[in-house]
């Protein structure tokens, strides 16, 4: 078996620079080890999202609705988390690694292999304020329901998620103006 030939670019290239260039073209795969990490965190947190509904719902029947509220919300927010780590285990992997082969399965997302690095970071900077949103209003449920909340602790939240919604805006802002520029 032959191998195909090389580009014309890459033959006129000394060999020292085309080994060098393929050794940190390779180095790719050093971060496998993230994914396959993310993956455990992902375990974790299906863990955590049971342990969390066994405890609600075995309460459920003697549940305010504000009680309700309140878990559903915690719920929600594990499975936003849950849908970030895939967001970026994909997408990382997809972007960084290797294409992801599926074939024509017809469950793979729509979105697989079309989210670059920008689109990673805005998705990622979406789900960041929407959980944080999540945290806040959790905390906003509880003082509601006449349950003390230290205001120390609710100046945080609200503090830390409008930084998250002002520096989602600046990214957002940043990308737009990248993608007007010229190209070099």
């Amino acid at each position: 078996m032959t191998k195909p030939p090389a580009s014309a670019a890459h033959a006129h290239k000394p060999a020292l620079e085309r080994h060098f260039e393929t050794l940190l073209f390779r180095s790719r795969w050093l971060m496998a080890p993230f994914y396959l990490g993310l993956v455990a965190a992902l375990v974790v947190m299906v863990m955590v999202f049971a342990r969390e509904a066994w405890t609600e719902f075995s309460h459920a029947a003697s549940m305010s609705p504000d009680e309700a509220i309140l878990m559903a919300l915690t719920l929600i927010d594990l499975s936003l988390a849950g849908n970030l780590l895939l967001i970026v285990i994909f997408s990382g992997y997809e972007n960084f690694v290797s294409k992801i082969d599926t074939g024509d399965h017809e469950d793979r997302p729509s979105w697989m292999g079309t989210v670059d690095f920008a689109g990673l970071k805005m998705k990622l900077i979406a789900s960041i304020v929407a959980i944080s949103a999540i945290a806040l209003l959790k905390a906003f449920m509880k003082t509601a329901e006449g349950e003390a909340v230290d205001n120390v602790h609710l100046a945080w939240l609200v503090g830390i998620h409008l930084t998250f919604v002002v520096s989602g805006v600046l990214m957002a802002l940043m990308d737009l103006l990248a993608s007007k520029t010229e190209k070099h």
